[in-house]
């Protein structure tokens, strides 16, 4: 549904429209490379306002901002935080969501293009969960209205990379110039966050065993988009990650649809565990971060995920205040 077009819509005339935002996103958030850097900076600063106003409930100026808009929600994979902060998000906008069970929504019983054209009719947006990137491409070209919303593939995880950044200007007080560790797999996280790293100015260095590093194809292209005299490495060494670091970040090392591959990837990464000798080699004021669910003992020690320095609860949280932002600038709602 388009907001110029929906006469039911509550939002203010005189908010502009998702094409007159400065640096509004398209239609679409199926990667962060869909923002500019000034859209995704105006989200982050957008969602740390949302954050602000939430103690106010139904006083918050955009308890309706979305009053007269759906979201279908539709996951192929199991979900905690981004399913949960999608409904209260679009809730506490005033919006309506509903949750199609994953056998009538993702081409199972109906093609893909069945299903985006006749949720078009319905709904304003649809944050989808699933495996192939090519999926949600494939749902896309089958609307022309439709906001879509990468809720997680196997190739990104978007929507991860919004609350990560966020949460490190918070401890940080900004993004740019800042010094990022990823310990782990190259996967859909590392790539989300690679993108957002170069594009608002963070140092980024990626440690992983040899045949578990993001494709030096994503590394090229991040050393070309990189701002503000970004720079990106990647090593085999976590303390040579870690070291000088402001942030430490673990991820699983078997991600959902690899489980038979668990046993071949807990002997890869062994020695990429995240302990408290390991972040002792970064900065004095140093903080652990993941993107969870994680496993304590793996990738992670416990003394660490739930110590002093953890920050992974404040990235839970934002996830609903970023995701807010997201539907808000998806809909010309600010």
């Amino acid at each position: 549904m388009d907001t110029t077009t929906n006469p039911e819509s509550h939002i203010q005339p005189t908010a502009p429209t998702a094409s007159e935002a400065p640096g509004a996103p398209g239609r679409t958030y199926l990667s962060v490379l869909d923002l500019t850097p000034e859209a995704l900076e105006a989200c982050l600063t957008l969602a740390a306002r949302l954050k602000q106003e939430r103690r106010l409930g139904a006083d918050a100026p955009t308890a309706r901002a979305l009053a007269g808009h759906s979201l279908a929600l539709l996951f192929d994979k199991p979900s905690l935080r981004t399913r949960t902060g999608f409904e209260i998000a679009m809730r506490e906008l005033g919006g309506l969501v509903t949750c199609p069970p994953s056998a009538d929504a993702l081409g199972t019983r109906e093609t893909l293009a069945d299903v985006a054209r006749t949720l078009e009719r319905w709904v304003s947006v649809a944050a989808i969960r699933t495996f192939e990137q090519s999926r949600l491409v494939e749902f896309v070209q089958a609307t022309t209205q439709l906001r879509v919303v990468n809720a997680l593939t196997n190739e990104e995880h978007p929507c991860q990379a919004l609350a990560d950044c966020l949460t490190v200007r918070e401890r940080c007080g900004s993004v740019r110039g800042r010094t990022l560790a990823y310990v782990g797999d190259g996967n859909n996280v590392a790539t989300s966050l690679t993108h957002a790293a170069m594009m608002l100015g963070m140092h980024l260095r990626l440690a992983s065993p040899e045949g578990y590093e993001l494709p030096d194809a994503t590394v090229t292209a991040a050393r070309q988009m990189a701002r503000h005299g970004a720079e990106i490495s990647q090593v085999r060494d976590p303390t040579t990650a870690v070291r000088g670091a402001n942030a430490v970040y673990a991820d699983v090392w078997t991600s959902m649809g690899q489980e038979t591959e668990a046993p071949d990837r807990r002997a890869a990464f062994e020695g990429f565990r995240i302990t408290h000798e390991l972040l002792a080699q970064a900065n004095d004021d140093v903080f652990f971060m993941h993107c969870l669910p994680a496993h304590r003992g793996e990738e992670v020690d416990a003394e660490v995920i739930d110590g002093p320095r953890s920050a992974v609860f404040d990235q839970a949280e934002n996830r609903l205040h970023t995701q807010k932002a997201l539907l808000l600038m998806l809909l010309g709602a600010v």
